[in-house]
């Protein structure tokens, strides 16, 4: 018997697999050092999400109890960031604004994508009557004024984290969904959907298995930037009384408290929440446009 490596006879036809595991790491660490945008605006976005998440475990402080003698005071060695006119401590109000804040933008970040891209699907998929009906759907709502919709929910309900992700949820699906079904109305006529259906395969195996997963890199990026406008739009409602209710807080109502009470002097009360929305947003969009560089680059190879 011949066996390969002797010498005699031809050598099998087999590619070393010892370097596959290597190659691999070698291409995700050349990707990291291409697109250094999103690894920084990832960075930035983890190191918030630490913050916010990790930094009351240990930076211990009471952000339910009111101390109305420590209110207003100015940063010094025992508040770095001064007080609220509660008497909170400013910097132990960041990190818990910041949970809240980080919790809708990620949640509407997901829910607006899914729902968005299985809305979309469908109707690229199916077409016709279908596809009108679902996407008139998408323009009555996007003819739907945000704020009136902001104001009456206000007005008609008691403000929770679940109605406040609900609520801009359902005024940031629209994008995604037009988004899909721009895709999946190219992606239909493709040879291997074509060959998928003259295999048996059932319309949701279609669009599950065939049509969403080519959509997924383009969607992500989609995700990135509604995570930032979900985090913009919390901000903005929370001046028109839709934000959870104390002694819970957000970025958003920390920034209504520092600009209400801007002109009394007490700037520290204004410019850290401010700055951690610019930095949180400024993250997440470089980390968009990061993915979406990625995403340019390997369609442009395929």
């Amino acid at each position: 018997m011949l066996r390969p490596g002797t010498g005699i006879g031809p050598e099998p036809l087999l590619a070393p697999v010892e370097d596959v595991q290597p190659r691999r790491s070698r291409g995700a660490l050349s990707a990291a050092r291409q697109h250094k945008l999103a690894v920084a605006g990832l960075a930035a976005v983890v190191a918030l999400t630490l913050f916010s998440f990790v930094g009351p475990l240990l930076y211990h402080t009471n952000e339910t109890a009111t101390n109305l003698l420590l209110a207003n005071r100015a940063p010094s060695a025992a508040h770095p960031l001064g007080t609220s006119p509660e008497g909170r401590d400013e910097l132990g109000q960041l990190m818990v604004g910041g949970q809240s804040t980080l919790e809708v933008g990620f949640a509407v970040a997901i829910l607006s994508t899914a729902f968005g891209m299985i809305w979309g699907a469908v109707a690229g998929y199916v077409g016709g009557i279908v596809d009108a009906a679902l996407m008139r759907v998408v323009d009555a709502l996007l003819a739907i004024p945000f704020l009136f919709f902001v104001v009456l929910l206000a007005s008609i309900t008691t403000p929770t984290l679940l109605i406040i992700v609900l609520a801009i949820t359902a005024a940031s699906w629209q994008s995604a969904a037009r988004l899909v079904r721009g895709e999946v109305l190219s992606l239909r006529t493709r040879d291997y959907v074509e060959v998928s259906r003259q295999f048996g395969a059932g319309h949701v195996q279609v669009i599950f298995r065939h049509l969403l997963p080519n959509v997924i890199g383009t969607v992500v990026v989609t995700a990135t930037l509604s995570m930032a406008d979900a985090i913009l739009t919390y901000a903005a409602v929370a001046f028109l009384g839709l934000s959870v209710p104390p002694p819970a807080t957000s970025w958003g109502d920390l920034l209504t408290t520092g600009i209400d009470n801007l002109f009394d002097g007490y700037w520290w009360q204004l410019w850290p929440p401010a700055i951690a929305i610019v930095l949180i947003v400024l993250a997440v969009n470089v980390l968009g446009d990061g993915l979406h560089d990625m995403v340019e680059h390997r369609l442009d190879r395929r």
